[in-house]
């Protein structure tokens, strides 16, 4: 399938996609591998493969979508920034893609560096997320193949973005740049996702919005993420994680128990699909699936 599908599937049916980031060496890629098969066992949809700041590890996410999509047999989607890139520097991983015959792309800018930002925002092609979108449209121009794409929303607005306004009217020229599918920050608190819903159907924008879901692994990682990306902790997970101390396994089992309930409200409510970031681990995201 592609990210186009999530558009045309049946109400009953839950379509999900599982995020990995790519390995940093061999070693690491041979026990990556085996992760990925037990994803695959799963039946996700889509599995993509996120890369550095600044482009950095491109070979190798390209490198790990196609090994999910023409050895293991699973659809994939390689995501591509472009915060700091030429023209000529998109075109080539776009070719690269498309010899890996991978029909899905994930169009992010991608993180502005503390130093010399502001410089690549000045120098480079890129600002923002949208011009890499027409870029992708444009370059299929030229191109037998056809590109669904996929873009970022944030249910709790970019941490960047000084109002939701602004925020949506980003989120706007993506869409009306040609995105297929938005997938959205990773979030706590479930009705931070219907609202961002709301506000984007009245915004006019009628593409199916994926939930972002991330399941606790430890503490000091859900406390780290949250600060990054400026996402909530609930009261209530914050209270349950801080009892849990350093005990890590019982903060996987909180994470395990929070994401279940999330996903069990979001089918409950009709999700086009789940987007899960597993962070290249397998035991939770079984859990949470065979008990929902």
């Amino acid at each position: 399938m592609d990210f186009s599908e999530y558009k045309n599937k049946k109400k009953d049916a839950l379509l999900i996609s599982f995020e990995v980031f790519p390995p940093k060496d061999d070693p690491e890629f041979e026990k990556l591998k085996d992760t990925l098969a037990r994803l695959a066992e799963l039946s996700p949809g889509i599995i993509t493969v996120t890369h550095g700041a600044m482009g950095k590890g491109r070979k190798r996410t390209v490198e790990v979508a196609s090994y999910i999509k023409n050895v293991i047999g699973t659809e994939s989607a390689c995501h591509l920034t472009c915060i700091g890139s030429s023209e000529k520097e998109i075109d080539l991983m776009l070719e690269q893609i498309e010899r890996e015959k991978i029909r899905n792309i994930v169009a992010l800018r991608g993180d502005i560096p503390q130093e010399n930002g502001e410089k690549l925002l000045s120098e480079g092609a890129f600002q923002h997320a949208n011009q890499l979108v027409e870029h992708i449209r444009k370059y299929e121009k030229e191109k037998p193949q056809q590109f669904s794409i996929a873009v970022a929303g944030y249910p709790e607005k970019h941490i960047e973005s000084p109002s939701f306004e602004e925020d949506i009217s980003n989120l706007k020229k993506k869409v009306d740049a040609g995105a297929n599918i938005i997938i959205t920050q990773l979030f706590f608190d479930n009705r931070y996702y219907f609202d961002y819903v709301d506000r984007v159907r009245a915004a006019g924008i009628d593409l199916p919005v994926i939930p972002g879901l991330m399941p606790v692994l430890s503490s000091r990682q859900v406390i780290r993420i949250s600060s990054l990306c400026g996402t909530e902790i609930p009261e209530a997970l914050r209270k349950r994680l801080e009892d849990a101390g350093d005990d890590n396994r019982k903060a996987v089992e909180v994470g395990i128990a929070q994401c279940r309930n999330q996903v069990r409200e979001l089918i409950a409510e009709g999700v086009p699909g789940i987007h899960f970031y597993v962070l290249n681990r397998t035991s939770h995201i079984e859990r949470i699936l065979e008990s929902v």
